[in-house]
């Protein structure tokens, strides 16, 4: 007869045993799973490949630098893959990188401070991508981080970027998954500090955040563009003055600016005293795909942080220049293009020479003819649809026969003709004029059908104040009335202006 003693005594036993078979079940040994393949992304690895095949082919160009950390979105991949892949693209695929730090925000479980996994793998249809374990217990030793399981198991922001890692390095890695949550400055730090003997150019991060969710494309191209240009900036007090700023504008259906902000504010801690350049590299949202309401959308960002010791940015802040070759090179083309154009009414092939990565870039430019002091043409594009070289020759074309202010210029004017170059950078929309810096910043004010732009020089010489300069655009360029513009959606934007009288002795 079995007694209760017997009874009690077999559950003892039976539970030493489940614990003991649990026990010797290391976490270091798990596999973690692919929880949204098949949603996120096809758990077809054949036809996974051919969509990251695609997404690569029509990425930005990898820019100049040695790229340490990238920003790249999170959300599904009909949604965001094309700029995932942009950010990848800033990655040098044959590059010896050791471990990759994945680092996002939770959004099933919430973590106290951050959570790093400690098991095996995770596994993609593209197989399995090892952790490195060793740091994970190194970093586990620090009060500030955990192993919560249940945070990783189902979490999407980490295991959606590594098809493109898996895709785009052609040299075998190691990861460290990460997720936080704190905002909590002291912990921010703290987190921080305990990864900045990793951050080291053998080892690449990865900051995985999405940015607006879910106001309507006008809203968060607005809202991703301030947040993108303050998070550019390097600077933490910055990015979270402008994501309260996004907050208290009262955005219909602004949910958040930025997700995976925790990861971020760490990110900026990271590279504080480094002198590193964040630099814009693609924007979308999700209203570009054929799947999009754009009544209700989310931002994507690829950004990525580069090394300025080997970089020809100088600046923190995203910037384009140009040598004194380039410049001269531009002038040269505008005038000869000008002139081939007059004559025969065709826009010429480039030269052969000289054409440098710059003159490549893909950005807005002006092109403004003087004669005798006097403006004789002027006439640019903001859209950067054309690489600069060839947006010259359109634009000096487009001033010489369109403006519909003057006269088709005559082939024997051109001699007495000076050409100005004005390089632009992207539009920053903004919400009042204390964000417009006379002299420093142009104007473009768009309201409906209705726009109009002054470059920023044309305040020199003129005793305006910004506000005279804005009613003086508004009024005579996008023809709303001197005071339009109080109801318009405004923008400024930089120029990089050069001109033929500046490089008359060169």
């Amino acid at each position: 007869m079995i007694t209760i003693k017997n009874k009690l005594l077999a559950l003892v036993v039976l539970m030493f045993f489940v614990i003991g078979c649990h026990s010797q079940d290391k976490p270091e040994q798990n596999i973690r799973k692919a929880a949204v393949a098949g949603q996120f992304y096809s758990d077809n690895a054949a036809e996974l490949k051919m969509q990251l095949r695609q997404f690569f082919a029509k990425a930005e160009k990898k820019h100049e630098g040695t790229t340490r950390a990238i920003i790249a979105p999170h959300a599904g991949y009909v949604f965001s893959g094309q700029v995932a892949a942009s950010a990848f693209n800033q990655i040098t695929p044959g590059r010896e990188i050791k471990n990759v730090f994945l680092l996002g925000s939770a959004h099933r479980v919430w973590v106290k401070r951050a959570s790093v996994y400690l098991g095996k793998s995770y596994e993609t249809p593209l197989g399995e991508v090892p952790v490195n374990t060793e740091i994970v217990k190194k970093l586990l030793k620090s009060s500030y981080f955990e192993f919560n399981e249940k945070a990783h198991i189902n979490e999407h922001s980490l295991e959606v970027e590594l098809p493109f890692l898996q895709h785009h390095l052609k040299n075998d890695f190691q990861i460290i998954p990460i997720l936080i949550n704190t905002k909590k400055q002291q912990e921010i730090k703290a987190i921080a500090k305990a990864l900045k003997p990793y951050y080291t150019e053998n080892n690449l991060f990865v900051l995985s955040t999405d940015f607006s969710h879910y106001p309507n494309n006008k809203d968060a191209c607005k809202t991703d563009s301030l947040t993108a240009e303050a998070l550019a900036t390097g600077d933490t007090e910055k990015l979270l003055e402008q994501i309260s700023a996004n907050n208290e504008a009262d955005i219909p259906q602004l949910k958040t600016s930025m997700c995976g902000l925790s990861a971020m504010l760490v990110l900026l801690e990271l590279i504080e005293e480094e002198g590193h350049t964040i630099e814009k590299i693609a924007y979308q949202n999700s209203s570009g795909s054929s799947y999009g309401d754009r009544n209700r959308v989310v931002g994507y960002w690829a950004m990525r942080i580069s090394d300025s010791k080997t970089d020809d940015r100088q600046k923190k802040t995203t910037s384009f220049s140009l040598n004194w070759e380039e410049k001269k090179l531009l002038l040269k083309i505008a005038r000869n293009t000008i002139e081939h154009y007059l004559k025969t009414k065709r826009i010429p092939p480039l030269p052969e020479d000289g054409i440098t990565s710059n003159l490549k870039v893909k950005t807005g430019c002006f092109v403004t003819l003087n004669k005798n002091g006097q403006l004789r043409g002027c006439i640019g594009n903001f859209s950067g649809t054309l690489p600069l070289a060839k947006g010259v020759q359109e634009m000096a074309v487009a001033a010489a026969t369109e403006d519909p202010r003057f006269n088709k210029l005559r082939p024997e004017e051109l001699e007495s003709v000076k050409i100005e170059i004005s390089v632009l950078t992207p539009l920053k929309p903004i919400d009042n004029l204390k964000e417009f810096e006379l002299g420093k910043h142009g104007i473009y004010i768009q309201k409906g059908t209705h726009s109009g732009t002054y470059l920023p020089q044309v305040a020199e010489g003129r005793d305006w104040t910004k506000e005279a300069f804005v009613s003086h655009c508004s009024q005579y360029k996008a023809g709303l009335g001197k005071d339009g513009w109080k109801k318009a959606d405004l923008y400024t934007y930089e120029a990089l202006i050069f001109s033929e009288k500046s490089h008359r002795n060169e």
